[in-house]
């Protein structure tokens, strides 16, 4: 097994939405950097996971100034160009400003994944060029060599060779999708569900917290329909399992979880989501689920032209959440073998969800019979033969016990309103904590899905909040600097802090200040302790279109 090594500034470990967004901050600061990434494309939940982005409800300029940071933004841009300038249109939909390729109603710019990372790597390509960045694709972490509180090396081994690579940086930034750096340098960090009685959280944990209350995972699929065709495919050989499965959650579901019928919202009430595959349309203005995250809308494109895609949707719903056993835990409790396994279950699970769509769900088009065998799995959007993701969408990772932990108190509407805290009218949504060490912003619910100690989802609201810069580095390691999801946050708060604008700005500021560091020659927390290298790089992040604060925010401790 060959074995090389490579010394660089900083070495990104995950090649996900923040480790694109870190790579291009140090990029542009002329820093050399590494980036290793587990399947071949980069992008994590925007590409490989096949998830449209959930974004915050201002995300289109309503405010007048930017809801995320301006190299996200121009992101955007470049996907509705890339359609515009590659795709047969109606005049229409080319001259609308607001182009959504999908038209889904779960973003304002629903579009397929191959499309976003094909903008990505255009992104990249020339810092790949000129040698500023080295990719390692299809790459995962095994070893990171730490003396006292610094890492030193990082070891990769390739998944198609077994080729192992060292690298040697000053900085290593953890942008996995599940915190992978922090286990494997011993870096303290935090799994499952806290206390209520620890941060005095609303939504915390009753009792003594849960090492397994771990958000399930989800393996998407897309799928177009091909009315009186029969695409059904081979029943998956668990499918007895989970056709008859009630999930046994803290709050009663309605029955079986392959079902139309299922949990949500504030109250944990049943509600009936209707399913209409093209060319069906949906009733007024209801809300059902082909259209729910559908990535590709036909009727966007003329009609006479020969290339014109079919409706194709995206599948990532409550009843492909899969959790029957966590991928993460405490330091050396999950084994690779048992992750592996419970990935190859997720994508069962999810394939036995399609064979009820298309064998035994009720339909809503007034036909008898049950089922929709036209529908038809497609993998041209999303890179694969199959029609499956990449890779599987996780949406919890391993949480940095970091400087400042984010905590429902900061961030939730609920609580901040219960505990009086102030400015609460300010805004729609009230206001969050104005964090002094702001290196962004971002909005989301406190989402929760059902987790793997069979706790029900949460689905709170959550105040439009900042990014403590605090949240990003480690209480002791000095040159590790959480650039995704792996952030310092609790079990609650992870759920407003883990959608794309958000983690693309965390990877995008924790790139900015590993260049700050390199620069300036100090260490994170010494730009954390020290105000006037503290405001010094916050006019660095002003300067690269960083928002810090929300316009109803401004003046507040900043």
């Amino acid at each position: 097994m060959s074995h090389r090594e490579l010394e660089t500034d900083v070495c990104i470990v995950g090649g996900g939405t923040g480790g694109v967004a870190a790579a291009i901050a140090l990029c542009r600061a002329g820093v050399r950097c590494v980036m290793s990434e587990p399947t071949d494309w980069i992008g994590g939940q925007l590409t490989s996971q096949a998830v449209p982005p959930d974004e915050n409800r201002w995300i289109e300029y309503e405010m007048g100034v930017p809801a995320a940071t301006g190299s996200y933004l121009h992101y955007r841009d470049d996907v509705r160009q890339y359609y515009r300038s590659h795709r047969p249109l109606t005049p229409e939909a080319h001259a609308n400003p607001r182009l959504n390729p999908g038209n889904g109603w779960v973003s304002h710019l629903c579009h397929e994944p191959t499309i976003a990372h094909h903008i990505l790597s255009q992104l990249l390509a020339p810092h790949l060029l000129k040698g500023t960045l080295t990719l390692l694709l299809e790459t995962e972490p095994t070893a990171a060599d730490r003396t006292g509180d610094a890492v030193g090396a990082v070891t990769f081994q390739c998944s198609k060779t077994g080729a192992e690579t060292t690298v040697r940086a000053k900085y290593f930034l953890d942008a996995t999708e599940m915190g992978d750096l922090l286990e494997l340098a011993s870096v303290d960090y935090h799994v499952g569900s806290e206390s209520s009685a620890r941060y005095g959280e609303m939504h915390g944990h009753p009792g003594e917290g849960d090492v397994r209350d771990i958000q399930a995972i989800s393996y998407c699929f897309a799928i177009e329909h091909r009315p009186g065709e029969n695409h059904t495919i081979d029943r998956p050989a668990n499918y007895g399992f989970w056709r008859d499965y009630v999930p046994p959650l803290s709050a009663p579901w309605p029955g079986k979880l392959l079902s139309w019928t299922v949990v949500g919202g504030e109250n944990h009430e049943a509600r009936t989501f209707a399913f209409r595959p093209w060319p069906q349309e949906p009733e007024g203005n209801e809300l059902e689920m082909w259209r729910y995250r559908r990535i590709v809308d036909r009727s966007i494109y003329r009609k006479d032209a020969s290339d014109a895609p079919p409706d194709v949707a995206l599948i990532n719903m409550v009843q492909m959440d899969y959790w029957l056993s966590p991928l993460i835990g405490p330091p050396g409790v999950i084994s690779r073998q048992q992750r592996d396994r419970a990935v190859q279950e997720s994508r069962e699970q999810s394939l036995s969800f399609l064979y009820w769509m298309q064998t035994e769900a009720p339909r809503f088009d007034g036909t008898d019979g049950l089922g929709y065998p036209g529908l038809k799995l497609r993998g041209d959007e999303l890179g694969t033969t199959d029609g499956f993701a990449k890779a599987p969408y996780i949406r919890e990772a391993r949480r940095l016990d970091a400087m400042f932990m984010v905590t429902e108190v900061h961030v939730g509407l609920e609580q901040r309103r219960a505990d009086g805290r102030p400015g609460m009218n300010a805004s729609p949504l009230g206001m969050a904590e104005c964090f002094a060490d702001s290196v962004g912003i971002g909005h989301y619910r406190l989402d929760l899905h059902p987790s793997c100690a069979h706790r029900n989802s949460v689905y709170a609201q959550s105040c439009p909040f900042r990014i403590p810069l605090g949240s990003l580095i480690a209480k002791r390691v000095t040159n590790v600097i959480a650039a995704g999801k792996c952030l310092g946050v609790t079990h609650v708060t992870n759920g407003a802090y883990r959608l794309h604008p958000v983690e693309w700005n965390i990877g995008e500021s924790a790139g900015e200040l590993a260049a700050f560091c390199l620069s300036h020659q100090v260490v994170p927390q010494d730009v954390r302790n020290r105000i006037t290298l503290l405001r010094e790089f916050q006019s660095q992040l002003s300067r690269h279109e960083i928002t810090l604060a929300w316009p109803w925010e401004k003046g507040e401790n900043l």
